[in-house]
């Protein structure tokens, strides 16, 4: 059964804070399977306003749900009780609530307006490189059988692994003082090839990466716009695509800054203008951000089933699986681009 998509409403929305509710929906944010709590549990708690039709993930954060009440009489009480309160039902949490909106077929159709490049150089990107067949099918295999071995952590729409430290969701960083252990021995023979990518004129430093996460995506599952976190991680971000391919687009707002607040979307104003470019990522593969690629250009991948590349339609495979290598940061980022740098925002 394929679920709602629903929106959180623009400042110019029928829906808002205030006045007379027109939706049944409410956007709630600080809350979710990331931080423990389930959606039969929150459902369990809107309940006592009304009849709640259903939980959904807001976006695959999982710290933001959609809550479908039966009627927007029920969804206006649940907001003035709830909203900038903590609920003790919930672990404490104080949640952020606004109404959302649903979005109807017509707005959620794919937009195959961006050309989707093959090779790293058509996009013209500084510090942004593809390596395709990095690993070896059987390396993919082994690979693949090596994290099914471990235990996974489930998000709303994908599983994630976590490996030297583990990256925080809710805060979109890591914590420095809680550390995992070293990179497991399976991904040995990709650290050793790393350092051979012909594309690396960085500091050797920040080329000892000790932070691995690992993303399960299922078919039709992608990724919101965002640039991982400037002080959460140095120069270098590497991805290994295994098992299926997909689409990785690329977004450079024209008035994107950095926030602060982690209940807020990683989806930007629908008035800020942006240049967009695609890039076809197959099985084996190695994508390389450094420079302007990794700290100013955000990283998407659409929602998407089936993919167009060039004149050719592609169906993604029923498991898309990424390794990322990162090196955490122990100092304020000093990249050139301030306006998406939390470190030289919060001066």
């Amino acid at each position: 059964m394929v679920q709602p998509r629903f929106v959180r409403p623009t400042p110019s929305s029928p829906s808002s804070d205030a006045g007379e509710p027109n939706s049944s929906n409410l956007y709630v944010a600080n809350c979710g399977p990331a931080v423990g709590l389930s959606h039969d549990a929150i459902a369990a708690v809107f309940a006592g306003f009304g009849e709640v039709k259903g939980v959904y993930a807001a976006d695959e954060s999982g710290v933001r749900v959609i809550v479908s009440f039966a009627d927007p009489f029920s969804a206006k009480a649940a907001l003035e009780a709830l909203s900038g309160r903590p609920c003790p039902e919930l672990d404490g949490r104080t949640l952020h609530i606004r109404y959302s909106v649903l979005q109807l077929p017509s707005q959620t159709q794919v937009n195959d307006s961006v050309s989707v490049s093959l090779a790293d150089s058509e996009l013209n990107i500084p510090g942004l490189f593809l390596i395709p067949d990095f690993v070896t099918a059987e390396e993919e295999q082994q690979l693949l059988a090596a994290v099914d071995t471990q235990p996974w952590i489930g998000l709303a729409k994908r599983r994630v692994q976590h490996y030297g430290y583990e990256f925080c969701y809710g805060t979109r960083n890591v914590d420095t003082k809680k550390h995992l252990g070293e990179l497991p021995s399976f991904v040995s023979h990709i650290l050793e090839r790393i350092s051979l990518f012909p594309n690396l004129d960085n500091d050797p430093a920040s080329l000892n990466l000790d932070q691995l996460t690992v993303n399960e995506y299922p078919s039709g599952v992608g990724l919101s716009p965002h640039i991982d976190t400037h002080s959460a991680f140095e120069d270098c971000i590497f991805s290994l695509s295994l098992a299926g391919p997909c689409i990785m687009e690329f977004r450079r707002y024209s008035v994107s800054t950095w926030k602060a607040s982690p209940t807020t979307d990683d989806e930007k104003s629908g008035n800020a203008s942006c240049i967009k470019k695609a890039l076809y990522l197959p099985p084996r593969s190695m994508l390389l951000l450094s420079g302007e690629a990794r700290y100013a250009w955000n990283h998407y991948i659409p929602h998407h089933k089936i993919d167009k590349v060039k004149d050719k339609v592609i169906r993604r495979s029923p498991r898309r699986v990424s390794f990322t290598f990162r090196k955490v940061r122990n100092h304020p980022c000093r990249c050139k681009y301030p306006q998406y740098c939390d470190s030289q925002q919060q001066r």
